[in-house]
């Protein structure tokens, strides 16, 4: 897939089937989307080409909002490579591109510069300013423009309409495994290792405190849950328990991440560690004595090992 940046200068020589969104979590609905894309494409000898932006468009419309995003942009990225897509399209999003009109998008970008003969939309996608028309009003635009319009349809996993709201849903209920059901893979945290407080070293249990690489990150429930993790670049993952919350214990005043990797022995501190969050344990709980605490934390593992060793995961 080649990645191009959309630049005032730039104008494509290819034609394309084309389709466009923000594609947070290029979960299995997008994939849906993007593989009808490239059916499209394949069927008219033109090139696939998803359309996406650089940041989170109510973000840039109101800088207080604060996303809470499945895919940081170079996950998203990563993601979107792997779907077999020609080309994907990064439009950096600014209040001037808000203000198009849907009918003028479709000219100005699909039309004259990207050179889109064919539209593919999602299901309930909507786009151009204020979001105000809808797939009817795109039909009628794209008939004057030379743009045939296409909406796709949606992809249910079970009794579920794949969306990345419904996603976001399930992870803050904490969910991750419908969640990654809809998504395709197991939902992922990464981040690096920071100096924390040290009761789980105390306790026996040395955790890895997790600062987060992208602030923006929707984080699971509060909770313990069964997770993988790889160190740096490594591609080896190893199993870990991981805990999302306050730490009431221990009389904690703000959410942290802490991982207890588990049969490791080893400096994290400054490393980079990803984290699939596999399968929620248990809330979190406050306990009256750590002692309490640890044995709670020997089931955890107890659990952790047998959620693995069920599924057969590393």
């Amino acid at each position: 897939m080649t990645t191009i940046r959309f630049e005032d200068n730039y104008t494509a020589t290819v034609p394309c089937v084309a389709t466009v969104g923000f594609f947070d979590g290029v979960h299995l609905g997008h994939q849906h989307l993007i593989r009808m894309v490239n059916e499209e494409a394949r069927r008219h000898g033109l090139a696939s080409t998803v359309i996406t932006f650089d940041a989170h468009p109510r973000q840039v419309l109101d800088p207080s909002f604060q996303p809470q995003l499945l895919t940081s942009f170079g996950e998203k990225m990563e993601r979107m490579a792997l779907t077999g897509a020609d080309q994907c399209v990064v439009l950096p999003f600014s209040r001037e591109m808000a203000a198009l009109s849907a009918r003028s998008f479709m000219q100005t970008v699909l039309g004259q510069r990207l050179c889109a003969r064919m539209l593919m939309t999602g299901y309930d996608n909507r786009f151009g300013h204020n979001r105000a028309e809808g797939f009817d009003d795109y039909v009628a635009y794209g008939r004057q423009l030379g743009i045939e319009v296409v909406k796709a349809t949606p992809l249910t996993v079970g009794e579920i309409n794949v969306s990345s709201s419904v996603i976001r849903r399930l992870i803050s209920e904490g969910d991750v495994e419908t969640a990654a059901k809809c998504l395709g893979y197991d939902y992922s945290l990464t981040g690096s290792v920071v100096g924390g407080y040290q009761q789980g070293r105390k306790l026996g249990f040395p955790t890895a405190n997790l600062s987060l690489e992208e602030p923006a990150k929707l984080l699971p429930a509060s909770g313990v849950y069964a997770v993988k993790a790889r160190i740096g670049g490594s591609q080896e993952w190893r199993r870990g328990v991981m805990n999302i919350g306050s730490r009431p214990t221990f009389h904690g005043d703000h959410v942290s991440i802490e991982v207890h990797l588990l049969d490791y022995e080893g400096d994290l501190y400054g490393q980079a560690l990803t984290v699939a969050v596999c399968h929620r344990l248990r809330e979190e709980c406050k306990f009256d004595q750590p002692s309490q605490l640890v044995v709670q934390m020997q089931e955890d593992v107890r659990k952790t090992h047998e959620f693995f060793d069920k599924y057969q995961l590393s």
